[in-house]
């Protein structure tokens, strides 16, 4: 990921590398003399999510540059809150998106304070939830609940809450049903998976955007090693022949680039049928 190359943007490239340094003192004064790159935009080549970025979304080092925070990136955070960003309701969203999805401050330790943090500064807690369950991070799942997010289906689906699922399962809408759908193949809760298919959900669609929409259920439950769940899908009608939209693999396919060398000789096997 390449910062612009244009002058303009030297400052906030500058307070950038204090954030990463962990320099708070020197980061207040930088933005104290610079006021306005709280609410600079730069323009990041090379991503698909993170194009206009502003200096709060750096961060949760999401997407990955060091692969590491400063250990007192909660601290940094505040500072740059307290000097205008607190003020965008779009950039507390966002950064509190990043931080619920990103891996490195989870291992870091900053996720679950990150996130504490963002919210109490309003960062809307049910804005995060969408990209935190596809990418697994659980931790930050629990979090946002505690922080008020809403418990509906595709959250149940995630953490194979069953009687949950049952529960919410007649008052949800289309889209979350697809949502559950997805995540529930993904994290190899059958029995959830089970009853969205007894419930009329299409084993044979592909998965809604942002949750791994290039493939479909047995796409990501052959990926993750789920034989059970495999097996329910293709018992229900899930096709052996669809391709992923990015990479054109077969779940058989995905099943041998992960080394689920069972997985594949059953796919194999019932596509010989």
């Amino acid at each position: 990921m390449d910062f612009p190359a244009n002058p303009e943007f030297a400052d906030f490239r500058h307070a950038v590398d204090l954030l990463d340094s962990g320099d708070v003192e020197a980061l207040r004064a930088h933005l104290a003399g610079h006021p306005q790159l709280i609410r600079q935009h730069i323009a990041i080549d090379g991503s698909n999510y993170f194009k206009n970025p502003t200096l709060l979304e750096f961060v949760a080092e999401n997407p990955i540059r060091q692969g590491t925070l400063p250990a007192n990136i909660v601290e940094i955070a505040k500072v740059i809150l307290e000097a205008g960003a607190k003020g965008d309701q779009r950039v507390l969203n966002e950064t509190l998106g990043l931080v619920s999805s990103g891996r490195i401050a989870r291992e870091r330790g900053a996720q679950v304070p990150l996130i504490d943090l963002l919210c109490d500064y309003g960062a809307d807690p049910n804005y995060a939830m969408a990209p935190a369950l596809p990418h697994g991070e659980f931790d930050a799942v629990n979090a946002l609940l505690r922080r008020g997010a809403r418990a509906d289906l595709p959250v149940a689906a995630a953490l194979g809450r069953y009687e949950d699922s049952q529960r919410l399962l007649a008052a949800s809408t289309t889209e979350e049903r697809h949502r559950a759908l997805a995540l529930a193949s993904q994290f190899g809760h059958a029995p959830i998976v089970r009853l969205l298919l007894d419930a009329g959900e299409d084993p044979n669609r592909y998965n809604p955007a942002g949750f791994h929409g290039h493939s479909t259920p047995l796409h990501q439950a052959a990926l993750a090693g789920h034989d059970e769940v495999v097996q329910l899908l293709v018992e229900r009608g899930a096709r052996l022949d669809t391709q992923d939209t990015l990479w054109h693999g077969t779940p058989a396919g995905w099943a041998k680039y992960e080394g689920r060398t069972e997985i594949e000789e059953y796919l194999r096997a019932r596509e010989a049928r």
